[in-house]
């Protein structure tokens, strides 16, 4: 039973980076701010911002969450904290141990094996289950982009599970009208599955060239939200403000649970820790800097689309856009649009970036298939499991529904943060002597604050992502014991699998 929380000590974490050729160090501070923002604005201020501010209720009557109205502000202002805590923590273990693994490597250096596993298998919600729903939304905001233009068949941009779970008449009638082979409707998110496998392309070719593409991206997307503040911040009508907050704190609380998806970027820049160039220096200042600008550009985006129109009415699947369309401002609706459709493929690509450098890192300490962490020998990126995520979420975006993956990627990554939050100190004991390029300021109070908020903003999910949740640990538990325990290096007392190997352990030639 005690071995299962044995921890691997950090100059063996980073003894294994080095030893095993490690991955190509190409990234400096201002790359990983625009990692940060690349993730960051995207699917929580063009998506979920709407059912943030509105609240969410079945056709029932049944309230799943309440609203925060106009005090949307404060959601996001609470979060900037409960992330500034996380990320104070994030950025002392991240400038100590700079390894590809994110919280999956801090765990497994302060918390022990099962725990780091529990956290690796969290980070795959925050990913792959993610970016899911991201592709998704992202494939309706490119068809509503392209639609004046360009036709796409519906059978070809409604997947067969979100078709079966909607609730909208027409969108169900492609259950009879759609091509049918064998019986069976042909309903696929073409648009969905190709971002996903271009955007995979992408990374398997190298991190520079990806960081290069999310510059671009998100340069567009910062031009189109100054768009939005600087034109709907002249229409704003304050009657809009009033009530400020119409459900009180439980509608804030419940609002930032819904919305933290927004602010899981900087967790995904810790992946990029070895790929950095002085890690040690530069992802503290990546980390924490990437968190403030976000945090003031949701506040101000958040403070000009409440004023623009009656909160009530952002519940949209594109609430910036719609709020132009209400508020009259249509010739610039198209420009907004473009903006969802340019961040949401940035954020696929920070969290596609993210998700196999998590299986790259698990791989390296054997709790996952030798297979997982070779390295392309030109581009010197884990292009197996970049390929192999890109593949797994392709498929699930051609096929699946969006419809609560949000809160599922979001429990998943609290408490991923949480236990990050709670590591710092044990390791401030366990190991009081070793070097800190960065330390968390007033360890205790701020590391104990942080995990309590992180508990604190999940207790804000809907009870079905719990039950969810619980069942997605038990499947990892399960395939740990099966796999991973029993070929662990740290408990084998072997060596980290030789990355530059072409053929590591446990793969054919």
């Amino acid at each position: 039973m005690r071995s299962l929380f044995q921890r691997k000590q950090i100059a063996d974490l980073i003894h294994d980076t080095e030893a095993s050729g490690g991955l190509k160090r190409a990234l400096g501070t201002g790359d990983l701010v625009m990692l940060s923002i690349g993730a960051v604005i995207g699917a929580g201020i063009f998506s979920t911002l709407g059912t943030a501010a509105a609240g969410e209720t079945l056709p029932t009557g049944e309230v799943i969450r309440y609203g925060a109205g106009p005090a949307l502000v404060l959601s996001f202002l609470l979060l900037g904290a409960v992330c500034a805590l996380a990320a104070l923590c994030y950025a002392e273990l991240a400038s100590m141990i700079p390894q590809a693994g994110s919280a999956y490597a801090y765990s497994y250096a302060t918390l022990g094996e099962l725990v780091a596993w529990i956290i690796g298998w969290d980070l795959i919600l925050e990913y792959a289950v993610g970016n899911v729903a991201v592709a998704i939304a992202w494939s309706g905001y490119f068809n509503s982009l392209i639609s004046p233009w360009v036709h796409i068949p519906d059978w070809l941009t409604h997947g067969y599970y979100n078709v079966h779970a909607s609730s909208d008449p027409a969108i169900r009638a492609l259950l009879d009208t759609a091509p049918r082979v064998l019986g069976i409707p042909v309903l696929v998110n073409l648009p969905a599955f190709l971002i996903v496998m271009a955007i995979t392309w992408l990374l398997v070719i190298g991190v520079k060239e990806s960081t290069r593409v999310n510059n671009i991206m998100v340069v567009v997307k910062l031009l189109v939200l100054a768009v939005f503040i600087g034109v709907g911040a002249m229409h704003i009508n304050p009657a809009n403000y009033t009530p400020f907050a119409p459900n009180g704190f439980p509608g804030i609380h419940q609002a930032a649970a819904i919305v933290f998806f927004a602010y899981i970027g900087f967790d995904a820049i810790s992946t990029a820790a070895e790929e950095t160039v002085n890690p040690q220096r530069t992802m503290p200042r990546g980390i924490l800097i990437g968190l403030a600008v976000c945090t003031i550009i949701y506040v101000i985006v958040g403070a000009v689309a409440t004023g623009l129109i009656p909160y009530q009415q952002l519940k949209s699947s594109d609430p910036l856009a719609h709020a132009f369309e209400v508020a009259g401002l249509t010739q610039f609706s198209w420009l907004i649009s473009l903006g969802a459709v340019v961040s949401m493929a940035a954020v696929l690509l920070v969290f596609q970036y993210g998700q196999p450098r998590i299986f790259y890192a698990m791989a390296r300490d054997g709790l996952l298939p030798p297979w997982a962490a070779k390295l392309h020998p030109k581009y010197r990126t884990p292009h197996v499991t970049t390929l192999a995520t890109g593949v797994m979420v392709a498929i699930g975006s051609l096929v699946a529904d969006d419809a609560a993956t949000y809160d599922l990627t979001n429990i998943g990554t609290l408490s991923a943060f949480m236990l990050v939050c709670l590591g710092v100190p044990v390791l401030r004991i366990l190991e009081p002597n070793r070097p800190r390029p960065f330390k968390v300021p007033f360890v205790w109070p701020v590391s104990l604050a942080g995990a309590g908020a992180c508990l604190f903003v999940m207790q804000g999910l809907p009870s079905h992502a719990w039950v969810r949740f619980g069942i997605w640990l038990v499947i990892g538990l399960a395939l740990y014991f099966a796999y991973g325990y029993r070929h662990s290096v740290l408990r084998n007392g072997g060596a980290p699998v030789n990355l530059d190997s072409p053929n590591p352990p446990g793969t054919s030639a």
